[in-house]
């Protein structure tokens, strides 16, 4: 209707008025709405049509006519360039911003190996010891049916629980798009922490947990929530490996506020936030770590702020940093 209507106004006026070029007006509504060929048959249609009115009016000098109906073209074609440059911009845009979030994400995988093949590995140990023992049990004369019945639900116990491991790993591991839906702020802490506790083991931290009961739901791609949260998890372990291991503990809480923003804090008794470290904390690629990339807390800061919410570090007491990520609560305006 808006083409048909400036077709009309520049059909009806004078030669020496360039009515055309207001068909960039319907390029520039087209840019975000149609897909890029469509876009082009568009603008070679407005052009068409800035032709035809040139050739239909019949009133005014048509030396002043011709050079309008050139600026109009020259101004369509220009402005359905540059508009689709900066669309192809902005999904450029878009891209790299995920290609750096599987990044950070193949990067906390790869921080997590050795405490991913541990934790696997126990359940695989068990299968096997109770393997055996339910061998022992069924060669006996008469075989011990109740103690290998026992063996076996071992076995199973601990086969569903590597395969729940692996299940978590593929998830956190997968390039698909994020998508936003409630998530059970406790249960993602919890896989988190899943992912983690042999690294903490390890580490002799002791471990906190402070979980506030029947919180609401948040809106989040659980994926990359769960991501987030390891990659703070890490960071507190990595920041305590030089503090005696008698003073190594981790505090995880989680609450709600007046506002319906549901909030989990990591805290650790590692050195704190030392000089101007917090100035730079969200900076891509500044890093303290002698093998770190940077880009962790930088991408943890994205994916937060993506879902309306914020993240941000405190001093803890007496010793070491709290990093707490803020979300809002499903059904709460983002």
């Amino acid at each position: 209707m808006l083409t048909l209507g400036i077709f009309i106004l520049d059909t009806l006026t004078n030669l020496e008025i360039a009515a055309a070029v207001f068909y960039i007006i319907v390029i520039l509504l087209a840019v975000g709405r149609l897909k890029r060929p469509n876009v082009i048959v568009l603008a070679t249609a407005c052009s068409a049509l800035t032709l035809l009115s040139a050739f239909l009016t019949a009133e005014g000098s048509r030396e002043a006519g011709l050079i309008n109906m050139g600026i109009s073209v020259s101004a369509i074609v220009i402005t359905t360039y540059l508009a689709l440059k900066m669309v192809a911009a902005e999904a450029a845009v878009h891209e790299a911003r995920a290609q750096m979030v599987r990044i950070a994400r193949v990067t906390s995988l790869g921080e997590l190996t050795t405490s991913i093949a541990h934790e696997v590995n126990q359940p695989l140990t068990g299968v096997v010891t109770s393997g055996n023992a339910c061998l022992r049990w069924l060669s006996q004369s008469p075989p011990n049916i109740d103690n290998a019945r026992r063996s076996v639900e071992r076995i199973i116990g601990d086969a569903n629980r590597a395969s729940e491991i692996i299940q978590r790993v593929r998830s956190l591991a997968r390039s698909e798009a994020p998508k936003r839906e409630p998530i059970d702020v406790n249960e993602s802490v919890a896989e988190a922490i899943a992912l983690t506790r042999s690294e903490i083991e390890r580490s002799g931290i002791a471990l906190r947990l402070n979980l506030a009961d029947a919180l609401p739901p948040v809106g989040a791609d659980g994926i990359q929530f769960q991501q987030v949260i390891g990659n703070l998890l890490l960071n507190a372990i990595e920041a305590m490996s030089e503090v005696p291991q008698s003073r190594r503990s981790l505090e995880i809480v989680s609450t709600i506020d007046s506002a319906g923003m549901v909030t989990v804090s990591v805290a650790d008794s590692g050195p704190g936030l030392l000089g101007t470290a917090q100035d730079h904390l969200f900076e891509a690629f500044w890093t303290t770590k002698e093998r770190g990339t940077g880009i962790g807390l930088t991408i943890s800061r994205s994916i937060v702020e993506a879902h309306g919410g914020r993240i941000w570090p405190s001093e803890n007491v007496p010793a070491g940093a709290i990093f707490h990520v803020s979300l809002p609560a499903w059904g709460e305006r983002i």
